[in-house]
This record gives C-alpha cells, structure tokens and sequence, in this order.
C-alpha cells in the first residue's frame, strides 16, 4: 500500500510504543498480584487508556489528520461508556499529567534560542505581546458576560487558549524544511521562536494567576503569591541550569543520558515541589528557566549538545503525549455537559483567535517579508493543542486536591473549552500550513539553511 509505506517511519514509532505497552503488561501480568494486573482493575484501566488513545492516534494519523485528535476521542469515549474509574489511583492520573507539563515546558526551554532572540529580539516579542494580549483580553471579556467566570478565571482560561501548539507548528515546519520552503529569509526561526516564547509566556502566568485564585491565605499573602512565587522560580532554574553545565563532565561517557535525566527531575522538582511550599507559580518558571539556562550554555560548546536532550524529551513526549490528551478528553462527561457551555465557549474562541490572527498580522508590519509571507507567520499561531492539553486540567486537579468544591464548576468549564479548541484549530491549522506554504512561501534553490539557525 503506497499511503501505508510513505507513512511507515512516523506511524512505526508510536505502533513500537504500542508493542512497548504490550511487552510492559504481560511482564506485569507475570509478576503482580492479580488486582494490580487485571484488566478490569483500576490501574490496568488507566494503562489501557493509554493504549487505546495511542492505537487512535495511529488510526487518524493515517487520514492525514493529527494523531492527537484520535487520542482525545478515545478519552472521551472512555470516560463516556463508564471505562475511566481509576479508584485508588488518583495521585497517579495527577502525577502523569504534571509529568506531560513538565516535559512540555523543558521542550519550551530549550526551543528558546538565545542568539536568535537577540537577531530578532524587537519582532519576536511584538509578534508574541501583542496578539497575547489581545486574545489573553477578549477570552477574558467574552468568558465573563458568557461563560459567568470572574474575571481573574477568565485571564486565566485566556492564557489556556493564547498558548500555540509547538507539536503541531514543529512537525509542519520539519516538512517545510524538507521541501525547503520558507528557508530564505529566517521564517523558520522566526515562527519556532515566537511559538516558544508565547508558550513561555502562557504558561509562567498561569502558574501566577493559578497561584493567586487557589491562594487560602490573606489579602497580603495573595498579592505576594506572584512575586514571591517569580523570585524562587528563577533562583532555583538558574542554579539548575548552573549545575547541568557542569554536571556531568562534558568527557563523561553517558553526558547526554544523565543530563536528560537530571533535567527531568529537576523540571518535576520544581512542579511539584512548588505546590508543597505554597507557591505553585514559582513551578513553571523554574522548570522553564532551568531548561533555557542550561541549552544557552550548552549551545556555546560545540558540538551543540542540547540536541541530544531535546530528543530524549521528545522521545519521552511520544510516551506521554497519548497520555496528556487522552486524560484531558476523559474529563468530558457528556451526562453533565452543558450545551450552552459548548455554544458560548466556541464563540468565545472563534472570536478571540479571530482578534489574535488580525493583530498578529499587524505586528509583522516593518519587516521585510512579503505580504504572503507575514500572512504564513500569522497563521502559524492558529494551531491549539500541545500545551493546552498539560494546562487545561491543571485547574481542575487542584481544585479537586485542596476539595475546592466553589471553583469546581469554574475549572470544568474551562477544561470543556480548551477541549473545544484543540478540535476547532489543531486540525484546520495543520491542513491551512501544509497547503497554502508552497503558495506562500518561496522555495530555496541552494543547499542553504534558515540563516538564523
């Protein structure tokens, strides 16, 4: 089958996971008690989740479609058809999608690349400031009078949705780059750039505005939560970063393996450390910093060795990445699902990335670019869901650890509309980059690469 063999190396790899998954289960089935082991117990259910939401990310990949797709509708499915009761294994479902977050923003860490933020510095923030904001403001605005959220909830879904998917904006890009469109002026760069800084962006004010709305304490105490929560942030991802440059020695035989794994824990650490001291704000930006810190001090040696991290988290995304989303879409329960919810949550989102697309495009105004080509780097940021899909249960987790039952209905809410994004623009986005790119963009001729890479 010609459609079967072309696709054969990306759809090998998550069917070897599934082979994994296989071998994983029989091992356990061989040495675990029979309540651990069982199919129908609660920790074979939450395994088999993951199985399944995998399988359907093979099956709609094939249609061309992204693959996270077929792994939220098995999710959802799950939880709908009375499969998703993981009693007793509750802390474990929390901790595999603080772990998806954690992978996520040391990927986000290490895509900031320092030389070029400092070439394109002025365009890439105006690029990510401005329709963050504008869209960060109109999810706000339009969730209040909506959805009923108070305002500080409807910041922080804004934030949710502001958020550009790096798995799918990444993976178009590689095709781009095989094909050598966009290579001739920086598009390339200019777009992983300004995807990684919105994403930084996005998810360091979540943890602050998270932070705030959960803060039990007094006034004075809500208002520190943020600054307090930035300082040890960025203290402990720079002595992180610190220490992964010089720990182990660039002659070790295993560098790369032990850096990737103490910049995972690490990451993990700072995630759920901050929420045992109080302040989960400080969780993302020191996962974050830690990454950016130490990839810019890695950069500077040659060979450029943060490659080698960056695999092995992306290796790792591959495994959580059915996780992450087949997770967030067995938290739709259509029994409670509220059709007035999914009406005013699509408008409130059709609206807001309508708003982003127009001010982005403004933004590119003053570059050398083509109007194609701004219009390209303008929908580069209309794709949802990667970073959606760690940040979109966050809220609700909590609100489920400290049992609280007011800002329940708020966090549901907000899960069903990030939902709603991921399938409104994760599909349609990755098709509208595929075709319009060779209409758009100009096709290198040389051997020569983006010139800010």
């Amino acid at each position: 089958c010609p459609s079967l063999e072309r696709n054969w190396p990306v759809t090998s790899q998550p069917l070897a996971l599934l082979i994994v998954f296989g071998f994983l289960w029989a091992v356990a089935y061989a040495i675990l008690p029979s309540e651990l082991s069982h199919p129908t117990g609660g920790l074979m259910r939450l395994v088999f989740l993951f199985v399944g939401a995998q399988a359907c990310g093979i099956l709609v990949s094939l249609t061309g479609l992204p693959d996270m797709l077929g792994m939220l509708f098995w999710g959802v499915l799950y939880a709908n058809v009375g499969w998703a009761d993981f009693t007793g294994y509750e802390r474990v479902e929390v901790f595999l999608r603080e772990m998806a977050l954690v992978n996520i923003m040391l990927l986000a860490g290490l895509g900031l690349d320092y030389a070029a933020l400092r070439s394109l510095f002025r365009f890439i923030m105006q690029l990510t400031l401005v329709p963050t904001v504008a869209e960060v403001l109109a999810v706000a605005v339009l969730s209040h009078y909506l959805l009923d959220l108070p305002w500080l909830w409807g910041v922080l879904l804004g934030l949710v949705e502001t958020a550009i998917s790096p798995n799918v904006v990444v993976t178009v890009l590689l095709r781009l780059k095989e094909e050598r469109l966009g290579l001739n002026k920086g598009i390339h760069t200019l777009i992983i750039a300004m995807t990684s800084c919105n994403d930084v962006l996005a998810i360091f004010l979540f943890g602050v505005i998270l932070g705030v709305i959960f803060s039990t304490g007094d006034l004075t105490s809500q208002i520190l939560q943020g600054p307090i929560g930035i300082v040890i942030g960025l203290v402990y991802g720079s002595l992180c970063g610190l220490a992964l440059l010089y720990v182990p020695s660039y002659h070790a035989k295993y560098t790369n393996g032990l850096r990737f794994a103490m910049a995972a824990l690490a990451g993990t650490l700072s995630v759920v450390g901050s929420k045992k001291v109080g302040y989960p704000s400080a969780g993302a930006l020191g996962c974050i910093v830690t990454a950016f810190v130490a990839g810019t001090g890695w950069r500077k040696r040659p060979p450029t060795e943060c490659n080698e991290v960056s695999m092995y988290l992306d290796l790792l995304w591959k495994f959580l990445k059915p996780v992450s989303f087949s997770l967030i879409g067995k938290e739709v329960n259509f029994s409670v699902l509220a059709g007035e919810t999914v009406l005013y949550g699509a408008i409130t989102l059709l609206v807001a990335v309508l708003l982003r697309l127009i001010f982005s495009y403004l933004s590119t105004m003053g570059s050398e670019l083509s109007w194609k080509e701004k219009a390209y780097v303008t929908l580069s940021g209309f794709p949802k869901a990667t970073v959606q899909a760690a940040l979109g249960p966050a809220a609700l987790d909590l609100a489920r650890s400290l049992n609280a039952t007011d800002e329940y209905a708020r966090a549901q809410t907000v899960l069903i509309v990030t939902v709603l994004a991921i399938i409104l623009t994760a599909p349609l986005g990755a098709l509208l980059m595929i075709k319009l790119a060779p209409r758009w963009l100009k096709r290198s001729t040389d051997e020569r690469t983006d010139q800010y890479s």
